[in-house]
């Protein structure tokens, strides 16, 4: 069945739903405190740029964590294998999930963890408004390329990628 519709703030889910069949992969976002740090799962990120080295995400405006991530000079994005829905999980909940894994800090005091498919450590280039969102881009200066296949987010759902199928 075939559903078209303006989206509007009475049909949110549906908009939501429309939106979720585009997958994507998840990520844990991290960025340095007066603590350990503040991390956060989003599955909002997206490259941009090859020269110079670019990539974006989307914090919520809602999020309580928003403000440490917007206030950040520094960040970085792991990207997250199939096994670590786990992980994805602990972010979502709690931004001080750090004891799930072993993490160290990077020079610019980031929070940042190798057991990840990929890592992108990043200077905060530009915030741009976004509606609800801001969309953070991060001039890359780091990155890492681990092992395994990547976590997948769709249609409300998790689920693992094999690109040798």
């Amino acid at each position: 069945m075939i559903r078209q519709f303006t989206p509007s703030e009475d049909n949110s889910r549906d908009f939501r739903d429309a939106l979720g069949c585009f997958a994507t992969g998840i990520t844990v976002i991290t960025a340095p405190t007066a603590g350990v740090g503040i991390g956060m799962t989003a599955n909002s990120f997206s490259a941009l740029s090859l020269a110079p080295p670019l990539v974006l995400w989307a914090p919520a405006k809602s999020s309580e964590r928003y403000t440490f991530f917007c206030e950040s000079s520094h960040f970085a994005i792991h990207v997250l294998r199939n096994d670590q829905m786990s992980l994805a999980r602990d972010f979502a909940d709690h931004g001080d999930a750090f004891d799930k894994i072993d993490v160290r800090h990077n020079n610019a005091g980031v929070p940042i963890f190798d057991n990840c498919l990929a890592r992108f450590e990043c200077q905060t280039h530009a915030i741009h408004e976004g509606g609800d969102h801001s969309i953070m881009v991060g001039l890359v200066t780091q990155a890492m390329i681990g092992e395994g296949t990547p976590l997948i987010f769709a249609q409300r759902q998790y689920g693992g990628f094999d690109p040798r199928t």
